[in-house]
């Protein structure tokens, strides 16, 4: 009795796991973004930078407080741009790392309130995009071959870079 009990949990178990798991991949017609959160409070002063193309005349980063790794594989975060002369804008964003999409949920001006974008969809992080930040942060820390990483994970990239010999893979944490 105890054997069947057992190996009932595992099945029901196993299923549930195997359900989470495919909640993920490309070949699941039935994924559904979760309910972003309301654009967290985000700060200016403890940004991790991204290591933006020369072209970029901005320095941007990532408010480290600001990343969530939902269930649903979507990385959210606030990046901060700020230019020469000192002032910052910010965008609520998340990466499908899966799919390589991206989603503006909100923007801040230089006064730091939210502005929410009323119908936000998803482009490609590849595409033309404004600022190529998304795809930057995307490849320097929040996805690794399509899957997204672990908020540990990310700040350990954003801090010491993927190459660094600091830098502590999956693995190894």
């Amino acid at each position: 009795m105890i054997n069947l009990r057992s190996a009932l949990a595992f099945l029901i178990f196993g299923g549930c796991i195997g359900f989470a798991g495919a909640q993920n991949t490309l070949d699941n017609p039935d994924w559904t973004e979760e309910k972003e959160p309301p654009a967290p409070a985000f700060s200016t002063s403890k940004v991790l930078p991204l290591d933006m193309p020369n072209f970029v005349t901005v320095k941007v980063g990532i408010d480290p407080s600001t990343i969530m790794v939902g269930g649903d594989g979507v990385v959210r975060y606030v990046a901060v741009m700020t230019n020469a002369s000192g002032t910052s804008n910010a965008m609520y964003e998340g990466i499908r790392c899966l799919t390589g999409e991206v989603k503006t949920y909100a923007r801040a001006g230089s006064s730091g309130n939210w502005s929410v974008v009323s119908t936000p969809v998803w482009r490609d992080v590849m595409g033309n995009l404004p600022s190529p930040h998304a795809r930057v942060f995307a490849r320097q820390a929040a996805c690794e071959s399509r899957v997204a990483g672990s908020k540990a994970e990310i700040l350990n990239a954003l801090k010491f870079g993927k190459n660094s010999p600091n830098y502590r893979a999956p693995s190894e944490q």
